[in-house]
């Protein structure tokens, strides 16, 4: 074990703090509570340089546990210490494996503790005092010591890790190792022991020859012999299956330089003293490990052919390894309020940037989540702003299928809650499988995880597939009509879209997989030339048309269904009115037709048309603020004025319809302003009204 730091109260800056820390060592005393332990709390946080609130807090932690009666605690110290309260209720729930050294341990779970602290600097109070509780439980009840093990490995341990902090990692998996494997343990402190003093004297060597060359090589360097740790020592036995005598690092040396180029020049030092062994070599300068350690990690056969394990660092690269982020989490004292919360949430990014546990490879984190725990204590990663209903979904399909209700922290909740990290979680159910349409709507704030979203969609493409058929059928049939075409093969027109078959095509079409603008474009692309007829005249006036039969005639476009040049088109000769243009699909016009059949003539558009004609378009989308502005935005990018504007939102779809009349010179360009209206962010479907 490592050596004990000795707490030095004098270093505590303000007398108000110098004063806290008597009282609460006087009432230790009192109560007989062991002081030697508070001591060495506030000795640990001293020794990662913490501020004197987070040192008192520590003690204040310690000592109330104790049963120590604390009285009234400042504001910062009264909020660490509730942090360190919330921690330890919320480890009350978690489900701890009992062969904890030989199971993959979930990240989920110490990642939720870090998460739901308030204030980040309450994890090193508690690092501190379970260290200190691990050093003087010796003579505790073995059941309490192998349970405090346990929790040791599984939240405090990982935790220390994050945060880089390895003068704290190392003593705690020493300490917990102690109690959940006495005899291991105490089979390798033999074994380390009676070669101590060998060991020493061939270090001592080492360092010396060392030294030596650096210093010939103009490096100014710190040399010394590196102690190992117990539970280290046995890990790597258990990994590389070789015994105590076996392992090379056993023996271990450190060296200390001022720069990275120095790290790399002593590399070579040494390198050129010993042989190099294979495979053993690490650069986890270049490349860091993922809770941002650097070093550079060799092995060499030194003096007598043994093997030394070596590692080279620049000293501020030491200070971080042995103290992590605590290596620069130094507080102003008095820091406005603003200034100390900026800090905290400096802390707490860089935590959630660096991984969980121990690897050589660097390991992505997912700073975006929340987590949160089951009824049953299971933690559950999900992403941030989460709701009760993605809870479900991630728990199991059929299960957000069913879910009703739920409760967070057993209160009744909405779904539309969103999560924070620590809260428990309970899905309420009904027998029915039935999700609500209201889940898929982004503006509901129902579901976050697209995982969610697409069981939802799923559940309903299943469900209303024959509906969803019927639908389809009856819009590609309008398409088909509008494009004056009688019959296409639809199995080939599916395959255009990567679907099988021809009920897939109707099924898409139907749920709104495929819009008609879509399927307009695929059909244009086969749909055959229709010759015009050949032209016999010119009118005079607007406009410029082929009328077949008739001459000098005042023409006009019919309102009701306004055409374009490019459509199919016939006219009905009016009284008063001259040729009134409709298309040919146009309803209006069948009634004429079948009232007036001598009054109706063939017309056709003359190439060359420069007029410009009232179009009609409408189109769905989702609302937001700016789509009108989007949508005209588009539209005048396009070189198309816009003549009016109709807008209508459904406050209970928050869906947004619009009505524009644009003016267009034909079809062609009508139908490139559509293909850029559907581009704009939220629009669902456009169209020409018919």
């Amino acid at each position: 074990m490592q050596t004990q730091a000795i707490f030095s109260p004098q270093k505590l800056r303000t007398v108000e703090h110098r004063e806290a820390w008597t009282w609460v060592v006087e009432a230790a005393q009192r109560a007989q509570i062991d002081a030697p332990c508070i001591s060495e709390i506030a000795a640990t946080l001293q020794g990662l340089d913490a501020e004197d609130s987070v040192i008192l807090a520590g003690v204040y932690f310690y000592a109330r546990r104790a049963g120590v009666r604390v009285g009234d605690m400042s504001g910062q110290m009264r909020i660490l210490v509730q942090a360190a309260d919330h921690f330890e209720t919320l480890k009350g729930k978690l489900p701890i494996p009992h062969d904890i050294l030989n199971v993959h341990l979930d990240s989920a779970q110490p990642m939720m503790m870090l998460e739901a602290l308030g204030d980040m600097r309450a994890i090193f109070v508690l690092l501190a005092e379970r260290l200190c509780v691990l050093r003087h439980l010796k003579g505790a009840d073995e059941a309490l010591q192998q349970r405090l093990a346990r929790e040791t490995f599984a939240l405090h341990v990982p935790i220390a890790n994050r945060l880089g902090v390895g003068n704290l990692k190392w003593e705690l998996e020493d300490q917990a190792f102690r109690y959940l494997s006495p005899a291991v343990y105490k089979e390798i402190a033999t074994h380390l022991e009676e070669r101590r003093a060998d060991r020493e004297q061939y270090i001592t060597q080492v360092v010396t020859t060392i030294k030596s060359a650096l210093s010939e090589a103009g490096i100014d360097a710190e040399v010394y012999g590196r102690p190992k740790h117990i539970y280290s020592i046995w890990r790597k036995m258990q990994r590389k299956e070789q015994s105590f005598y076996d392992l090379y690092d056993v023996r271990a040396v450190r060296i200390l330089v001022d720069s990275v180029e120095q790290c790399y020049s002593a590399l070579s030092v040494v390198h050129n003293l010993w042989q190099y062994i294979p495979g053993e070599y690490d650069d986890y300068i270049a490349a860091p490990k993922a809770n941002h350690y650097q070093s550079l990690h060799t092995a060499v056969a030194g003096p007598q052919q043994k093997n030394v394990e070596v590692q080279i660092r620049t000293r501020t690269m030491h200070r971080y390894a042995e103290n992590g982020l605590a290596a620069h989490w130094r507080y102003k004292e008095g820091a406005s309020e603003p200034e100390e919360a900026q800090r905290i949430d400096w802390l707490r990014t860089i935590v959630q940037q660096t991984a969980m546990y121990e690897s050589d490879t660097p390991i992505e984190s997912a700073p975006n989540k929340v987590y949160v725990l089951s009824p049953k204590g299971k933690v559950l990663d999900l992403p941030l702003g989460a709701t009760p209903l993605d809870y479900a979904y991630h728990i199991h399909t059929d299960l957000g299928h069913r879910c009703r209700g739920a409760k967070v922290n057993g209160k009744m909740a909405p779904l539309t809650t969103a999560l924070k990290s620590g809260q428990e979680v309970e899905i309420i159910t009904g027998k029915e499988v039935q999700p609500s349409r209201d889940w898929l709507l982004p503006n509901a704030k129902y579901l976050v995880s697209n995982r969610a979203r697409s069981k939802v969609r799923q559940w309903f493409k299943t469900q209303f597939r024959a509906e969803h058929m019927t639908h389809g059928k009856s819009m590609l049939a309008r398409e088909l009509a509008r494009l004056r075409l009688d019959a296409i093969d639809i199995d080939s027109l599916a395959r255009r879209f990567n679907l099988t078959s021809a009920d897939d095509l109707y099924a898409a079409l139907g749920r709104g997989d495929l819009g008609a603008l879509q399927v307009s474009h695929a059909l244009m692309e086969r749909a055959p030339v229709v010759s015009p007829h050949p032209p016999v005249m010119r009118p005079s006036d607007t406009p410029s048309l082929d009328i077949l039969g008739v001459h000098n005639l005042l023409t006009n476009v019919a309102h009701c269904c306004k055409p374009l040049p490019g459509d199919v088109v016939r006219g009905f000769i009016t009284k008063g009115r001259g040729v009134v243009l409709h298309r040919k699909i146009c309803t209006n016009l069948r009634r004429l037709a079948e009232k007036y059949p001598d009054r109706i003539v063939d017309v056709n558009w003359a190439a060359g048309a420069t007029e410009r004609y009232d179009a009609d378009i409408a189109l769905d989308a989702f609302d937001r603020a700016g789509l009108l502005r989007d949508v005209t935005a588009a539209i005048s990018a396009a070189d198309i004025n816009v003549m009016a504007a109709h807008t209508y939102t459904d406050r209970h779809t928050s869906q947004a319809h619009m009505t524009l009349t644009v003016q267009v010179q034909n079809r062609t360009q009508l139908q490139h302003v559509l293909d850029k209206i559907v581009q704009v962010k939220g629009v669902l479907e456009v169209r020409r009204v018919e």
